[in-house]
């Protein structure tokens, strides 16, 4: 990853995650990648993310196991991501993951036209030459960026300079990752669930103090909305499309389907 070793919220270099963040500190992390983090952790995704500001001239081998313990990267280019031989270390490591152990690779171009990347122009051009200078006579290891930059940038992914809110391209990302990874978000439905649940407890005990036709007609209803929080939540576990569930139109009206 581009600048940041230690993760947040509950993942660690050590913690199981299923995605590995890949990206340039001094561009995104305080911005893009940090927001994009924060929206995967809201999706509950377990992402390794990089914070550690001291490094080395080599990458660490807890960040190579990082990268080979996740199920998918996503690499955030920037204007200044190949600058940084860490950076292209790391995603030299990612390309080796997806063909050694079939790591799905999505790539994010934030601020940078994906040809950039690709051939190598623009910033990337500066930043070849700059590498060209510090590691004379290491024209393997130079080639072997430009050929991962070459192949990731040529992978179906997003690019962010399109004109629309920087969040909801966070939230389509975010919501791709999910997807890639075969996992439905219900947490937000959990915790609906959760409160109407002891709503509906304390109304039944409300009810049980004070007979009456409304306090019971109360928690008639809490208790049919809880059901069908639950049938939405066991819907979108199984994905099942709208078409799937047409027949039940007519038999949630003419029964009781959702009762307990």
């Amino acid at each position: 990853m581009a600048w940041s070793s230690s993760s947040s919220s509950g993942t660690s270099s050590q913690g199981k995650h299923d995605v590995f963040l890949s990206f340039r500190g001094e561009d995104t992390r305080y911005t893009f990648t940090g927001h994009l983090h924060a929206s995967l952790t809201r999706l509950e995704v377990n992402t390794y993310i990089d914070y550690n500001l001291q490094r080395g001239e080599e990458i660490s081998s807890s960040l190579l196991k990082a990268i080979e313990d996740a199920k998918l990267s996503v690499i955030v280019f920037s204007k200044n991501y190949g600058n940084s031989k860490w950076c292209l270390d790391e995603l030299v490591k990612i390309l080796e993951c997806r063909k050694m152990r079939g790591q799905i690779v999505l790539p994010v171009f934030y601020d940078i036209d994906p040809s950039h990347v690709r051939n190598q122009t623009g910033t990337y051009a500066e930043a070849f030459e700059k590498h060209e200078r510090q590691l004379p006579g290491q024209m393997e290891k130079l080639q072997k960026w430009r050929e991962a930059l070459r192949e990731a940038a040529n992978f179906s992914g997003w690019d962010c300079s399109v004109t629309r809110m920087e969040s909801e391209v966070i939230d389509k990302i975010a919501n791709d990752v999910l997807e890639k990874l075969n996992r439905v978000y219900v947490g937000d439905l959990d915790q609906q669930i959760a409160k109407l649940e002891k709503l509906a407890q304390l109304q039944y005990q409300f009810y049980t103090k004070i007979i009456s036709v409304e306090n019971l007609q109360n928690h008639r209803a809490t208790v049919q909305r809880l059901n069908e929080l639950k049938m939405e939540r066991s819907v979108r576990m199984l994905r099942l499309s709208p078409d799937m569930l047409s027949h039940l139109t007519d038999s949630k009206s003419n029964s009781n389907y959702f009762d307990f």
